[in-house]
């Protein structure tokens, strides 16, 4: 019984000073009932799988755990998230929607370079900037062409009285009298509208090669200003519409490994071929040699098996990250959790079944929205009266708070590992109590 006594004590201070930040953060008890994320119905999904799950069949924790089975849930095993305001700004490199919360600042030359690749500064821009490059290409050029179509007539000498009432006359352009109708025969050209008054003739060579001029430049701005509508309206961006991430993140165990997950879903039935999941940690670091890196980027392994980026992405899919000895979070616990400032990016990225272009998806996760000792809760489900799966995303961000340690996961594989080594002696028929004094 000694050694059981040790071995709760050591359980105990390990998670005694998380202990007292669940505390410090509940606020009665009744209220804390009221806050749980997931529904009523969902309360006896409440699993046994925390520190107390992975450890309940060690021999000398059963009488610690049965004593909290009696009581009502301790305060070990609870955490509450810290009151953000809504009015308080936040720090974040990505916004939940997927924009990136970046300016660029002092660039030489920066409208130069901009007009230097104008195709890709049109499809960037608003409609209202793009439909006005639109309007305004076709105006000038015909505002632009009527000009020189009212020069030529003008040297040929046209526009002159005599010439007009002359009937022998032979004009460049035929009823063409005023800069009004040069306009209209300019877009008649370009267009090719052709309403059969207004036409060319063999007297003027310099008007022949300027109605050629005319068709092609016509031809080169409806093919360049029809790209850039289609380019737009064709963004792979847009598809990101119907890509969603959940709301928060969670901490819990997963067959008995603490583990980050988030939940990715895709409302529409054209699927996202060769989908993969991506996951970047941003954070401060200060280098061996004291240079401050203010937005270190570490890569996170994640997928839907905490493995393979790569997922079947036909429903939503719970993404995992295993906080194993080489992920950033192994040494943080619930406390350090909402001291830390960091963010965690993560990415989707696919093929658009019905275009075949590429697309990429973003979101973001604080500190404070990732909850510790949470749980997604199912949402696809078989119906027999129609033989199809169904997918409620009413329950998309729904989660239930489940027994989860407080501690890191590295304090945690520590005390697994310290039973385990007292196991192996005891095997060996090696006394524990020197042992665990030791501890």
């Amino acid at each position: 019984m000694e050694a059981a006594t040790r071995w709760e004590q050591l359980i105990s201070s390990t998670l005694t000073p998380t202990t007292a930040v669940a505390v410090k953060l509940a606020v009665t008890p009744d209220q804390d009932e009221n806050d749980v994320t997931g529904p009523a119905d969902h309360q006896h999904k409440t699993q046994n799988g925390g520190l107390l799950g992975s450890l309940r069949h060690l021999p000398g924790i059963s009488r610690f755990t049965s004593s909290t089975n009696n009581e009502q849930r301790s305060p070990l095993f609870r955490y509450r998230q810290t009151r953000f305001s809504s009015r308080r700004v936040r720090r974040r490199v990505v916004f939940k929607h997927g924009d990136c919360n970046v300016v660029q600042g002092n660039v030489a030359k920066r409208r130069r370079k901009y007009l230097q690749d104008i195709f890709t500064t049109l499809v960037d821009a608003q409609w209202r900037w793009t439909l006005l490059v639109f309007a305004m290409n076709f105006f000038l050029s015909w505002l632009g062409f009527a000009i020189i179509w009212w020069l030529i007539v003008f040297w040929h000498g046209d526009l002159e009285p005599t010439a007009q009432a002359n009937s022998s006359w032979v004009p460049c352009v035929r009823d063409v009298n005023t800069f009004t109708s040069c306009f209209l025969f300019s877009v008649e050209t370009q267009h090719t509208i052709g309403y059969g008054a207004k036409h060319t003739t063999d007297e003027c060579l310099e008007a022949i090669f300027v109605m050629c001029l005319q068709s092609i430049t016509g031809v080169m701005i409806q093919a360049f200003m029809v790209g850039i509508v289609f380019a737009k309206l064709s963004r792979p961006k847009k598809r990101t519409q119907t890509l969603l991430f959940s709301r928060n993140a969670v901490i819990c165990q997963r067959d008995g490994q603490l583990c980050l997950m988030f939940r990715v879903g895709d409302m529409r039935k054209s699927h996202i071929i060769e989908a993969h999941v991506r996951a970047q940690l941003i954070k401060k670091k200060v280098t061996r040699e004291g240079e401050v890196l203010p937005f270190y980027q570490q890569e996170l392994k994640v997928g839907g098996d905490g493995e393979e980026d790569k997922i079947f992405f036909i429903w939503p899919t719970t993404i995992v990250h295993k906080i194993t000895p080489s992920s950033p979070l192994y040494s943080l616990s619930a406390s350090d959790m909402l001291r830390e400032r960091f963010e965690i990016v993560v990415i989707l990225e696919g093929v658009i079944e019905s275009t075949g272009m590429t697309t990429q998806a973003r979101s973001s996760y604080l500190p404070n929205e990732i909850l510790w000792g949470h749980r997604f809760e199912p949402l696809v489900s078989f119906k027999k009266e129609t033989g199809e799966h169904e997918v409620d995303y009413n329950l998309f961000n729904n989660t239930y708070e489940v027994d989860t340690p407080l501690c890191s996961a590295q304090s945690l594989d520590r005390v697994i590992g310290l039973h385990q080594h007292n196991s192996d002696l005891q095997k060996y028929g090696i006394s524990t109590t020197t042992n665990t004094s030791l501890v």
